[in-house]
């Protein structure tokens, strides 16, 4: 299932991860694990924030895939699933 994650990382924990020179290491584990079909990174509400779309097979996946930015980032975690518009066009053909 494709899903988004949305992660609005805690300013303190940020700052110092940047500070640290951490951020990079920390980011590119999550999309190691992730391996997102699309990621953007900017802000939202006034925090550092990510989404990630990805394909996620088994909802225990998501333990792990979002630990680092639970530990490091102490960020707020959302899960969305989502669909693309090939996704739509079939569940919509599927309502006839």
């Amino acid at each position: 299932m494709r899903v988004m994650v949305k992660a609005t990382l805690d300013t303190e924990k940020g700052n110092e991860a940047i500070l640290g020179g951490k951020m990079p290491q920390i980011i590119q584990g999550a999309m190691e694990k992730l391996r997102p079909e699309a990621a953007y990174f900017g802000p939202a509400g006034g925090r550092r924030t990510c989404f990630m779309v990805f394909d996620m097979q088994d909802s225990s996946q998501l333990p792990p895939m979002l630990e680092p930015f639970f530990n490091d980032l102490n960020a707020e975690i959302e899960v969305f699933p989502v669909m693309n518009g090939d996704d739509l066009q079939k569940g919509l053909s599927q309502m006839r």
